[in-house]
C-alpha cells in the first residue's frame, strides 16, 4: 500500500470539498443576504454549522458515487488523485469567475475523465452515469422552479391584503428557517460526495476492503472540510445567485428556498449525486417568474453554458492530469501533479485578491437590504 499518496489522496480531497462549500455557500444563503433576513457573515456561520449536521444524517450519496458511476476494480489512488486534480481546478476557476457552476459535476466529472484515461470506456458505469447524474440534472432544476414558482405565486396571492411592511419583516424571519433548511440538505448530499471518493481512495489504497461503509472519521472530516469553506463564504458565487439572475423579495426568497431543499433532501434519500446549485439557480428562476419578476435571461444563459461544459471539462482536466501521473510515474509523477495543483490554485487565490469582493455588502454594487425597510414592489 502506498501510504504516501493515499493520504495525499485523502487531503486533497479535503481541499476539494473546502472549495464545494466556500463555492456552493450561495445556493443557501444568496437569497437571504440579498433580501437582508440575514447578515452576511451570519448567514455563512449558521449555514457551516448546518453543512457539519447535514453530512451526518445520510450516507445514501457516499454509496452512489463509490460504487454506482465507476467500476471500483479499476480505480487506483493516481486515479482518484487526478479526478480530484480536475474538480478542484474547475471549482476554482468558476469561482473566480464568478459562476455558479456544478461541484459535484466537477468531482464526477474529474474522476470519470481520469477513469476513461486509464483503462477506456469500460471503466465507466455509464448507465448510473446517465440515471444518477445526467437525468437528475436535467430534471431538478425545472422541477425545483416549478415549486418555486407555484409557490411563489401562491405566496403573493394569500398575503395581498397583508401591508408590504409587515409581509417583508415576516418573511425575512421565514427566510431564516428555510435558508437553514437549504444548508442541512446540501449537507446531506455534497458532502457526501467526498466521503464516497474518500471511501473509493481507501479501497484502491488497500486501507479498507472493498464494500465497506464509510467510516466515521471520514464523515465527520467531510462534514467540517465543507463547513469550513462555507464559512470563508462563496462571495462571488453569491452575488450572481443573489442579485444576478432576479430581484429578489423576501416571500419569494422563502419561496426559492424551501423548493431547492425540497428537491436536494428528496434525492439524497434516494442517492442521487444532485448539483445544489442547479436547484437553486432553478427556484430563483422559478420564484422570479412567479412574481412576474423580469428574469435576467443573459445571465442564466451564462449558467447554463457553464453547467453544460462542467463535466467535459473537468473530465478533460482529470484525464490530463493521469496521463501526466502515469507518463512521469512514481513519486515525481505524484509530485509535478500536486505541485500544479497548488500553484493553479495560488493563481486564482491571488487573481481573486487584486480583485476582491467586499464581505459587508458581498459586492460594492450590492447592498443588502435594511431589515426595516421595506422592499419596492417592482
Amino acid at each position: 500500500m502506498d501510504t504516501g499518496l493515499l493520504v495525499v489522496v485523502v487531503l486533497t480531497a479535503l481541499a476539494f470539498d473546502f472549495t464545494n462549500g466556500f463555492h456552493d455557500t450561495g445556493n443557501a444563503m444568496a437569497t437571504s443576504i440579498a433580501t437582508g433576513a440575514l447578515k452576511p457573515r451570519l448567514a455563512v456561520a449558521l449555514s457551516g454549522v448546518l453543512n457539519l449536521v447535514g453530512a451526518f444524517l445520510s450516507l445514501s450519496v457516499a454509496a452512489t458515487i463509490a460504487s454506482g458511476i465507476v467500476e471500483q476494480g479499476v480505480v487506483t489512488l493516481p486515479v482518484v488523485f487526478a479526478g480530484l486534480v480536475g474538480g478542484i481546478v474547475w471549482n476554482l476557476a468558476t469561482w473566480y469567475l464568478g459562476i455558479p457552476s456544478s461541484s459535484s459535476h466537477a468531482l464526477i466529472g474529474g474522476l470519470v475523465g481520469s477513469v476513461l484515461a486509464a483503462a477506456g470506456t469500460s471503466g465507466v458505469v455509464w448507465s448510473g452515469l446517465v440515471s444518477k447524474v445526467i437525468v437528475p440534472a436535467l430534471v431538478a432544476p425545472v422541477a425545483a422552479g416549478l415549486v418555486a414558482s407555484i409557490g411563489t405565486w401562491l405566496v403573493y396571492r394569500i398575503t395581498r391584503d397583508v401591508p408590504e411592511r409587515n409581509r417583508t419583516r415576516d418573511f425575512r424571519w421565514g427566510q431564516i428557517g428555510s435558508a437553514s433548511l437549504v444548508s442541512l440538505a446540501h449537507g446531506t448530499n455534497d458532502a457526501q460526495k467526498t466521503m464516497g471518493i474518500i471511501l473509493l481512495a481507501l479501497i484502491a489504497g488497500g486501507a479498507v476492503p472493498a464494500g465497506s461503509g464509510v467510516p466515521l472519521w471520514v464523515v465527520f472530516a467531510c462534514g467540517l472540510a465543507i463547513a469550513l469553506g462555507t464559512y470563508l463564504g462563496g462571495w462571488r458565487v453569491i452575488r450572481t445567485l443573489g442579485k444576478g439572475l432576479v430581484e429578489i423579495q423576501p416571500p419569494q426568497g422563502m419561496a426559492a428556498e424551501t423548493s431547492s431543499a425540497a428537491v436536494i433532501l428528496l434525492s439524497s434519500h434516494f442517492g442521487y449525486p444532485l448539483s445544489t446549485t442547479h436547484v437553486a439557480s432553478g427556484s430563483i428562476l422559478g420564484s422570479g417568474l412567479g412574481r412576474g419578476d423580469h428574469v435576467r435571461w443573459n445571465v442564466a444563459g451564462r449558467l447554463v453554458s457553464a453547467w453544460v461544459v462542467t463535466l467535459p471539462a473537468s473530465g478533460a482536466v482529470g484525464a490530463v492530469a493521469y496521463v501526466v501521473l502515469h507518463a512521469i510515474g512514481g513519486a515525481l509523477g505524484n509530485g509535478v501533479v500536486l505541485a500544479a495543483l497548488v500553484v493553479a490554485s495560488a493563481g486564482f487565490w491571488w487573481a481573486a485578491r487584486r480583485k476582491p469582493i467586499r464581505h459587508d455588502n458581498v459586492n460594492d454594487d450590492w447592498e443588502p437590504r435594511p431589515a426595516t425597510q421595506p422592499v419596492a414592489t417592482r
